[in-house]
């Protein structure tokens, strides 16, 4: 839970904010309703591995399907489990600022620590749109709010554009999940010192090496539950690490990049294979593979095809990760 005033968010966030924080997805039932249950094992687990903290229904908890209702139960599912003794962060981003400023409100009644908040996609066009929204959202929150910087919302912005997004006191810093590595390491060198700047994928890493900066937090990825089990959390261990300027080439050649291979590979696969959407069929179904409880993606978006799944356990059979599902 929150500890801190607006004005110390900043402080709180670059004190608080490191090593591994996961994505959680949004698990349905047969039947197409969210699978309170399933959400609450699938946090429990995810713990286990020692992730520092988990946001719900972010993109990949397919924010975008769930009805106003279920978003706000699954913040109070996932701030239940939690108990104050794990962070949380809400993505609270949506058309209508009225609607976000509301959901921001229920993250912060209910004990989250943290807000995501993306460009309000469809109409939105402009970088100076996108700071005004920010700006109105912010304003209605005392918690701290992480800028998630994704094509997924129709517009992506530039560094210049972020640094403006940093000047709202309470954004502490930005996802930056441009895809873009150039507009990554530009955005780290222009705002890194000031803010957290968070690149959800290992390159970052050496890239920082190589420049002379360093990522104190991933913020925030799927990796830790598809490559990690309870008792073999290598990937875990490598960010946390990593985030610490400890980096541990040796390990992560070893444990993690035979299987980020095949994650990448397949990624890309199923991005395509959507149309550029983010790969929900895949991490809903790897998790799976990994004793997580996921069930289908919501329409417009579908599962995997049995052929699917089967060709990617091959794939993870084959370079020796331990998947739990045969």
């Amino acid at each position: 839970m929150a500890k801190y005033t607006k004005r110390e968010a900043q402080e709180w966030a670059s004190a608080t904010l490191r090593g591994e924080w996961t994505t959680l997805m949004t698990p349905f039932t047969p039947d197409d309703r969210v699978d309170e249950q399933a959400l609450r094992h699938n946090i429990r687990h995810i713990r286990s591995l020692g992730t520092q903290g988990g946001g719900c229904a972010w993109g990949m908890g397919e924010f975008w399907s769930l009805t106003r209702e279920e978003r706000l139960r699954v913040m109070d599912v996932t701030a239940d489990e939690a108990a104050g003794r794990w962070l949380i962060a809400a993505h609270v981003t949506h058309t209508s600022y009225k609607d976000a400023q509301e959901l921001a409100r229920h993250a912060e009644e209910r004990g989250f620590d943290l807000l995501v908040l993306a460009a309000p996609y469809m109409a939105t066009k402009t970088e100076d749109q996108v700071v005004e929204f920010t700006r109105r959202v912010a304003e209605s929150t005392s918690l701290g709010i992480m800028f998630y910087n994704s094509p997924q919302f129709g517009i992506v912005m530039s560094a210049k554009g972020l640094q403006r997004l940093c000047q709202i006191p309470n954004v502490v810093g930005v996802k930056e999940a441009s895809f873009n590595r150039d507009l990554s390491v530009e955005t780290h060198l222009l705002l890194g010192k000031q803010k957290l700047i968070s690149t959800p994928d290992e390159w970052i890493y050496w890239k920082g090496k190589e420049l002379g900066f360093n990522q104190q937090v991933m913020f925030a990825n799927t990796s830790d539950w598809r490559f990690d089990l309870p008792g073999r959390n290598h990937y875990v261990r490598f960010v946390d690490k990593a985030s610490r300027g400890e980096l541990d080439t040796e390990s992560y050649d070893l444990h993690i990049r035979p299987v980020k291979t095949v994650s990448d590979a397949w990624w890309g696969r199923t991005v395509k294979k959507f149309g550029g959407a983010l790969p929900v069929a895949l991490c809903k179904y790897w998790g799976e593979l990994m004793g997580l409880r996921h069930g289908d993606p919501r329409l417009p978006l579908g599962p995997f095809t049995e052929e699917e799944k089967a060709e990617l356990r091959r794939d993870l059979q084959a370079v020796g990760h331990p998947i739990t599902q045969r």
